[in-house]
């Protein structure tokens, strides 16, 4: 029988134990590992965003599926899989999809590939006649397309919709297996008007419309318009995306053609937050060679009490804008890492855009800006948004973005904001080390 003293040296054992990994998990910044009394990670599968960790995890938190039963834990590899799992977006009961290799979302239920062709088959649409009903040199550029060709091009793009689109309901984890790869390839995720979502170690790749729309109203010269995002949030509350990597590959920008002087741009957006979505956290995801990557606030008209969300050790790398674009909203900015060189053909026009009265916070991130590259083109603004900038550092310099960009700028950023982050686990307190640290924490394939 162990003495009293025994004991005491085991309880002062274990206690170190524990100490020593929660000192471990400390310094990586890593509020995504939840460790229990003996020092053992919990499972990745039923892991819950941790206290304080962004706007995520007020009032109720975010826990996905943590309380699913074993009936509603599925492991998935195609795409049929992937929908059955899902099952309806109305059905609220908590579920655990775990995604084991790449999931092609254009492949029908048998798992044969489809194209653009099988989507347009059918419905009488063909690019030709498309470009040639809505020439701008005989259609004008003053309306919409209408008329024939663009109800084909609809009803095309509602059959890729069918195929591709992902709607996710309520209380659910969708969380890549280790070691296999996984992801979701031509697909979006639709968080839609549902609460409490966890989305994790996924890569989602090459999310293409076949059907653009031509708007020749959109801007001075017009512009091809595509529909999906990788993953798209529209009135949903309580989301933690987490350990994703987004990207365009294989397919960049710089290989779509140009019809009528414009880009055909068969990509939307990476990680879209709009329709009033409220309470979301964004933490150690790769947003690789893209456009338009994420947008918080799908208008200007969007109203005020939502879009509250953090966004918090990432890696923008290859990204032209919208990192993100945010309105409306309380935005905290914290911690990331962009990397502004050009990459495979994208260029940065801006990294952090804050308009429609936006009150952003942006501390402690850090700026590799090459040669050439003005400091004031990081930021931008419609001249009712504010960005409170403290800490952010351009090639490890600490450096005032918001006074630069307001100086080069007919429309200068606000710098004060209504509000004071509070949820902030894991915040680190300079930018200095993020170039090294999240190289190796960020993004899909990292959890284990």
């Amino acid at each position: 029988m162990a003495t009293p003293s025994h004991r005491r040296s085991l309880r002062k054992r274990r206690a170190l134990l524990t100490s020593v990994a929660a000192v471990a998990v400390t310094g990586l910044g890593a509020s995504y590992l939840v460790m229990s009394a003996n020092a053992n990670a919990v499972d990745l599968y039923h892991q819950t965003l941790a206290a304080k960790d962004g706007w995520a995890s007020s009032g109720t938190g975010t826990t996905g599926g943590a309380k699913a039963d074993a009936a509603h834990t599925f492991t998935v590899s195609t795409r049929a899989q992937l929908v059955k799992a899902l099952g309806s977006a109305s059905d609220t009961t908590p579920r655990i999809i775990k995604v084991k290799g790449t999931i092609d979302a254009n492949t029908d239920d048998a798992g044969k590939k489809l194209t653009c062709a099988n989507y347009a088959s059918g419905t009488g649409y063909s690019l030709t006649s498309y470009l040639k009903a809505y020439d701008p040199a005989v259609y004008g550029r003053s309306k919409l397309p209408s008329g024939g060709q663009e109800t084909a091009r609809a009803a095309a793009q509602k059959k890729q919709a069918a195929n591709i689109v992902f709607k996710v309901p309520a209380n659910t984890t969708l969380v890549g297996v280790p070691g296999t790869k996984a992801g979701i390839t031509g697909g979006m995720l639709q968080i839609q008007n549902v609460d409490n979502v966890i989305v994790r170690n996924l890569t989602f790749a090459a999310t293409e419309d076949c059907f653009p729309q031509w708007d020749p109203t959109d801007g001075d010269e017009g512009n091809w318009n595509s529909t999906y995002d990788s993953v798209t949030l529209r009135g949903a509350t309580h989301v933690w995306a987490d350990h994703n990597t987004f990207t365009d590959a294989p397919r960049f920008d710089s290989a779509n053609p140009e019809y009528f002087g414009r880009e055909y741009q068969v990509h939307d957006g990476s990680l879209d937050i709009t329709k009033s979505s409220d309470l979301v956290t964004v933490s150690r995801n790769q947003f690789t060679s893209h456009d338009k990557t994420m947008l918080i606030g799908s208008s200007d008209s969007e109203p005020a009490g939502k879009l509250r969300v953090s966004i918090h050790h990432n890696v923008w790398k290859g990204i032209v804008q919208r990192a993100p674009l945010g309105r409306v909203g309380q935005i905290h900015i914290y911690n990331n890492l962009y990397d502004v060189t050009p990459l495979n053909g994208y260029a940065v026009q801006y990294s952090i855009n804050s308009r429609a009265k936006a009150q952003v916070v942006a501390e402690n991130n850090h700026w590799k800006v090459p040669a050439g590259v003005k400091v004031a083109k990081l930021l931008s603004g419609d001249g009712t948004g504010a960005i409170k900038g403290t800490g952010n550092a351009v090639n490890s310099t600490v450096t005032d973005l918001v006074a630069a960009y307001n100086a080069a700028s007919s429309k200068d950023l606000k710098t004060t904001v209504n509000w004071t982050p509070t949820l902030t686990a894991g915040m680190e307190s300079s930018a200095k080390n993020l170039p090294t640290s999240l190289g190796t924490t960020t993004g899909a394939g990292v959890l284990s």
